[in-house]
């Protein structure tokens, strides 16, 4: 099951990391509870529109960009939900899924790109 609180987080936690900066620090600038904050970006918390409005200001990422990778996300974890349904991912795929980009190629057909390799996801 695919659960949006968990790639909310990982994306929150990602975009706190490419900057550089501590739980500590956005949780403070946020005016959330560093523990709070912790449990959203591990997916234990479902994250009101306010409490998300008020970290991505913290983090200075507009909420539009920070849902567009949110939803990339989604669309990649349907695709491997799917393939495991009919046609397993190979084990050696799985850890990329989280670091990847999508690319539409015909409707059918969508190209992974992981950091160093692509692979070819064809929809059945």
């Amino acid at each position: 099951m695919i659960l949006l609180r968990r790639l909310l987080g990982d994306v929150l936690r990602r975009q706190r990391q490419r900057q550089g900066r501590t739980l500590r620090e956005v949780s403070s600038s946020a005016r959330v509870s560093l523990g709070y904050l912790s449990e959203v970006e591990r997916g234990q918390k479902e994250a009101s529109s306010e409490l998300l409005s008020a970290i991505c200001d913290a983090l200075d990422v507009r909420m539009s960009e920070l849902m567009r990778e949110v939803s990339d996300e989604l669309a990649l974890a349907e695709l491997a939900q799917s393939a495991a349904a009919t046609d397993p991912v190979p084990t050696s795929v799985r850890p990329m899924l989280g670091s990847v980009s999508v690319t539409g190629v015909p409707p059918e057909r969508v190209t992974i790109k992981a950091p160093a390799e692509a692979v070819d996801v064809v929809a059945a």
